[in-house]
């Protein structure tokens, strides 16, 4: 995927860690509801890393999901989740 670094990737690109469990509920919920997405794991992965830094002002925050549409959601809820997939 040529676009996995930016905001307006072709597929929505979630950037996770193992040990997160906002993270896990949001993989769940994709699943649950089988919506493809592309998962970015951040651990040994510093330009992954870097990027989700520089678009969460200085923070290393995870989940940060990005959309086809430029939104970006990070730490989203069950229900901000159910709200922006159904208005996409």
């Amino acid at each position: 995927m040529n676009d996995l670094y930016t905001k307006n990737p072709s597929q929505i690109v979630m950037y996770t860690t193992e040990y997160c469990s906002d993270c896990h509920r949001a993989k769940a919920f994709f699943e649950a509801n089988k919506i493809e997405y592309l998962r970015v794991g951040l651990e040994g992965n510093e330009e992954a890393t870097e990027f989700v830094i520089s678009i969460n002002n200085g923070y290393r925050t995870v989940p940060t999901i990005i959309f086809p549409d430029g939104t970006i959601l990070t730490e989203p809820s069950w229900k901000e989740l159910q709200e922006k997939t159904s208005a996409t």
